[in-house]
């Protein structure tokens, strides 16, 4: 009865019944054993066991047995990159606009274009022709449009992916892609494997952050969901429209308790996880609740720093430039700077790059917002000798179709001068963390509709971005229901011609 002698009032009435069960029937074989003279006294065996055991617990690494799951861990080769900034346009920037550009659909605008096959989401017509004109930057040579002036003075560290293609014309699933690696059924995202992989360097700090100003986008936290990979590594959101910390990251601050107060509570808190978890295996919500309790407490101090931008000397907020996707392009270099793994940026709620109608108006008006926040990030990053080591990835869900979307009701309010979309063929760049720089890879036919040249799939992306932090993809694993799980599934392919 040694067992009770232990008594814990944490017993739930179904481990009581189990243990008093067991209890009954080791009576009964108490005494078919004695009757047989099987019996051994426990004291004597003790003793003649003597100190075989070292006397030490085979548990006793963290709280209730378990280790910090954040801790930084070892790749399986050594990385190019440790941190990952996601420049998300989302909605779908238009490639032919942007960092593609088609002469052709100037000598054609107005005529039809042979690609009847190709579907797209809506109704499309006639070539558009782009407003806007691109010219050559840096030794490279690359062409770029003057939306996005400012970053093409980075022309030389940017390696331009023109190949890219996904599998449909709709948002929901092409944002699943992206960022989770499946466009129908639940996955975990690009950062929760990414931390999963490599941990993180602030423990300090959320190891994976989410910032959209203004409020979720398209799908919501399914964009930056753990889902069967344990709760720990989900990503944290940030409503960056907010300066204020308390408004930045809800429940920041404990307004009823001193700070000595609350380490003490988490004290006791830790204890009482902790016997629970001794008497049950391994439990990842547990593990998440209890690191989730530690780093907010942690975070008050530490997170009131890392986003307040006020401290930065005026020249460098100039640099920035003014708004709130500035702002946040500030706050992913602070957070590189502090270790922070994985930085995902979302260019606004809902979907802003979505250019159905007044394309022109509308992408003159978002470069601008984010043009200038870029490359003062890219600058920082590169003065900072923090570029090396960091992967920058700029990319929408897919790009926009060479022709012009045809009036329909709900989608363009009756005008003709926007672009649907186009999974088929668009653009993403990487800059740092070992890419070719100044180079432009791969290409669309002449129109700018699909990808022809080099052809580069969302998996192979992910399979690439993961070789550059130190990952063959598919050995960054997690069992679940029966089956090893990985980011991109049984698809991708390292593009190694984007690696320096």
């Amino acid at each position: 009865m040694a067992e009770f002698s232990q008594f814990d009032p944490q017993l739930s009435r179904r481990e009581l019944l189990r243990r008093v069960g067991m209890g009954l029937g080791s009576l009964g074989m108490a005494s078919v054993m004695a009757a047989d003279g099987l019996l051994v006294d426990s004291a004597a065996a003790a003793t003649a066991s003597g100190s075989a055991a070292g006397g030490t617990s085979a548990g006793g690494t963290a709280v209730g047995g378990y280790a910090n799951p954040m801790a930084p861990k070892p790749s399986h080769f050594t990385p190019r990159a440790k941190h990952v900034v996601h420049l998300f346009m989302n909605g779908g920037a238009s490639h032919v606009d942007t960092f593609d550009p088609k002469p052709m659909l100037t000598k054609l605008g107005g005529q039809m274009l042979p690609f009847d096959n190709l579907g797209t989401e809506r109704k499309t017509g006639a070539a558009l022709p782009s407003p806007f004109k691109f010219r050559r930057y840096g030794q490279s040579g690359l062409e770029i449009s003057e939306l996005f002036e400012h970053t093409a003075a980075h022309a030389d560290e940017l390696c331009v992916i023109r190949s890219m293609h996904a599998d449909v014309p709709n948002h929901e699933p092409s944002l699943m892609l992206m960022n989770c690696g499946e466009a129908r059924l639940l996955r975990p995202s690009f950062g929760s494997w990414v931390t999963y992989g490599l941990g993180t360097e602030n423990q300090n700090l959320p190891g994976f952050l989410a910032m959209c100003p203004g409020g979720h986008p398209i799908k919501g936290a399914q964009n930056w969901q753990s889902s069967f990979l344990p709760g720990v590594f989900q990503g944290t959101y940030l409503d960056t429209k907010h300066t204020a910390i308390d408004k930045l990251i809800e429940n920041i601050k404990n307004t009823a308790v001193s700070h000595g107060e609350q380490r003490r509570q988490l004290d006791l808190l830790a204890e009482l996880n902790a016997r629970h978890a001794a008497a049950r295996q391994v439990d990842p919500a547990l593990e998440a609740r209890i690191h989730s309790f530690e780093l907010a407490y942690r975070m008050q101090d530490e997170a009131a720093e890392a986003f307040d931008v006020s401290r930065e000397p005026q020249h460098v907020l100039d640099r920035y430039g003014p708004g709130v996707q500035a702002r946040q392009l500030l706050i992913a270099r602070r957070l590189v700077e502090r270790g922070v793994r994985f930085v995902q940026l979302w260019h606004g709620e809902g979907q802003p790059w979505d250019s159905h109608d007044d394309l022109e108006v509308n992408h003159r008006r978002l470069a601008k917002e984010c043009d200038q926040g870029i490359a003062a990030l890219l600058g920082d990053l590169k003065e900072r000798g923090l570029l090396d080591e960091t992967l920058v990835l700029w990319c929408g869900e897919f790009g926009r179709t060479p022709t012009v979307e045809l009036p329909q009701k709900g989608a363009n309010a009756g005008k003709i001068n926007g672009r649907d979309h186009n999974h088929h063929g668009f653009t993403a760049w990487l800059a740092g963390g070992g890419v070719r720089g100044g180079t432009a890879y791969g290409a669309t036919d002449e129109f700018g509709f699909q990808a022809v040249e080099n052809r580069v799939h969302v998996h192979d992306l992910h399979a690439t971005m993961l070789h550059l932090l130190g990952f063959d993809h598919t050995r960054l694993t997690y069992r679940y229901a029966g089956r090893d799980f990985r980011f991109t599934d049984v698809h991708g392919h390292v593009v190694h011609d984007l690696i320096a």
